[in-house]
């Protein structure tokens, strides 16, 4: 968890009635703590600090420091000892013993692997999966590493010692530990190992420390005989735990890297890309084997991959261009049609391109099977507008994002910055964080007290003094205002589409063009699914009118309707009765011409 840096939030010093809290957690924690230990650890008088950090992948950690040196970290309203307090009281945690090679694996982000660990005469020690536990090093009882069991000791052994052991989350040599005054972990004699050889025989001191050598050597190069003895197996296990530790380092660091895009490069996305990339490709022969007829062409790009690629992408996946390595339509459709010879794409009007021809008879096309995990409901046609098919408008869904201000607020639900929440979840992790923490105001139901928490997510600095309750009503309100707001596009037969932002509604305006004659423009449509050719048909059919598609300046994916004459009322009753589009989302309907008597 601390392998890389951490930004640090706050550092105050800590209150009397919190240190009192934190004594009382930490003898619920740890029973084994005496009260002389427990003011050891929490003094009444000396300086005794609260620092709040966010690790590299965003989890919030509230650390205690005493004498510059990280004593606990709480994660998820979870106590966790550093090494510092280890090297102190080594007994305070089961322990799993394991070899010094095997700790720079995990300084680098590594759980420790089952295989790893040597096991005592006296046997595992007995822990429940998800018990806090400590691993220390052969020859050194001084714990090294913190973290969590993987499993129980009953499934470790019925496992026959392989798979995840303990879950890491913090060691000597990282993040957390250079905090500190960087100090070295004490000497302490493992009393089991002590004078005990590999094959169980009697060593002075100096073999010991010639044996250990040895093994640390054939660890780190490798284990190659085939047949082992009995007295090679401990190397054999520890061999096997870099190993899997190797893996799993790789795998962590995948995860890493796809959460990390400001960290991130080439190579660390060329997997996703290479899938994508794949996905991508499917979808484009099936979309045209299946979906495109000849009738279609010239058909706008837009249009092809809103109205027909979506529709064709296979259930439980969703295609996203940009983490292709195309990034863009045009450069994917480019790149089919120069190196696969599959479409012809030109640019019919200024800054719009369409598929003006595809090859019908292309060898990859023809050989292509649609799989059978295919969406079998896809988006439907825009014929004309006037009801030969169906359109059905998109489901249109009001998001919020939790901001940085409110992630504490949130950290109960285990929501982190950027989770995407509909307007009655948030309502519900309100209502469960004002009722987890009793909030709820004794004497009136109806108002909500005030805590350190709710004052830094939703008050102002000028009410820090004066605001000590809210009415549920404000509460809410106030969350909800304090959050990023988005929203959601449910094409039919296609993945939700959620953006950041308010949804621009389809803006129909008047304007004047040579001569002082009237010219209706209509933008947006495609927000809403709405191919704007087929609307530009669509209105010509009914007010007998020309009209133009014009690129909008600034935007590759939009593309402005012309029409002559002032025709908002036509515009307004083709969106409203025909496409069904929502009133709200119709913008400029008002300045439609009054029906009266002409002069």
């Amino acid at each position: 968890m601390f392998a890389k840096p951490f930004r640090v939030k706050s550092n105050t010093a800590i209150k009397g009635s919190d240190r009192r809290k934190l004594k009382a957690d930490l003898s619920a924690a740890f029973p084994s703590l005496s009260a002389d230990e427990l003011s050891e650890l929490v003094p009444n008088k000396e300086e005794l600090n609260v620092v709040k950090i966010y690790a590299h992948k965003g989890d919030a950690v509230t650390l205690y420091v005493l004498h510059k040196n990280p004593l606990f970290f709480e994660l998820e309203k979870r106590l966790y000892p550093t090494v510092y307090v280890l090297w102190r009281y080594p007994a305070l945690l089961p322990t799993f013993r394991t070899w010094p090679p095997v700790l720079q694996k995990m300084i680098g982000g590594a759980d420790l692997m089952l295989p790893g660990v040597t096991v005592p005469s006296s046997g595992l020690p007995d822990v429940k999966q998800g018990d806090c536990c400590a691993v220390t090093l052969v020859n050194n009882r001084a714990p090294v590493a913190v973290g969590t069991a993987a499993v129980s000791t009953g499934e470790m052994q019925s496992s026959g010692m392989k798979g995840r052991g303990v879950c890491v989350l913090h060691t000597y040599m990282d993040n957390l530990w250079a905090f500190g005054d960087k100090s070295g972990p004490p000497s302490l004699p493992d009393a089991e190992s002590k004078g005990e050889g590999v094959n169980g025989g009697e060593y002075d001191g100096d073999e010991i420390e010639e044996v250990e050598e040895e093994e640390e050597e054939v660890v780190v190069e490798k284990c190659a005989e085939e047949e082992q003895s009995p007295s090679e197996m401990v190397t054999d296990q520890a061999c096997s735990v870099i190993e899997d530790l190797s893996l799993a380092e790789q795998e962590e660091e995948k995860g890493e890297k796809g959460d990390e895009e400001e960290e991130g490069s080439q190579d660390d996305q060329k997997m996703p890309q290479e899938i994508m990339d794949a996905l991508l490709l499917q979808c484009f022969l099936h979309a045209l084997k299946c979906k495109v007829k000849k009738s279609e062409l010239p058909l706008l790009t837009s249009t092809f991959l809103r109205n027909h690629m979506f529709s064709c992408c296979p259930s439980g996946k969703q295609l996203d261009i940009k983490k292709s390595s195309y990034k863009k339509l045009s450069k994917f459709l480019q790149a089919m049609q120069k190196q696969h010879n599959l479409v012809q794409v030109k640019e019919l009007t200024k800054g719009v391109e369409s598929i003006v021809e595809v090859d019908w008879k292309n060898q990859e096309l023809r050989s292509f099977k649609v799989p059978e995990d295919t969406v079998v409901e896809t988006a439907p046609a825009q014929d004309g507008g006037e009801g030969e098919l169906p359109y059905h408008p998109p489901g249109i869904t009001t998001l919020y994002s939790v901001s940085a201000r409110l992630e504490p607020l949130f950290l109960d639900a285990k929501k982190r910055k950027g989770t995407v929440l509909q307007p009655a979840e948030v309502r519900h992790i309100v209502t469960e964080y004002v009722k987890t923490n009793e909030l709820v105001d004794e004497n009136n139901k109806n108002y909500v007290t005030i805590n350190p928490t709710l004052c830094d997510c939703l008050l102002e600095k000028s009410e820090y003094q004066e605001v000590e309750s809210l009415k549920w009503d404000d509460l809410f309100s106030r969350t909800l205002a304090r959050m990023q707001q988005c929203y959601q596009v449910v094409f039919p037969g296609q993945a939700p589409i959620t953006k950041k932002g308010h949804i621009e509604p389809i803006d129909i305006s008047v304007a004047s063009r040579g001569s002082n004659k009237k010219v209706t423009l209509i933008k947006n449509l495609e927000v809403y699914g709405l191919d704007p050719a087929v609307v530009a048909t669509a209105l010509q059919h009914r007010v007998q009118a020309s009209s133009v598609l014009q690129p909008i300046p600034g935007s590759k994916d939009k593309v402005l309707v012309q029409i002559q004459g002032n025709q908002i009322q036509q515009v307004g009753n083709l969106l409203l009765d025909h496409y069904k589009i929502p009133r709200k989302y119709i913008q400029g309907l008002d300045k439609a011409p009054k029906g009266g008597k002409k002069k």
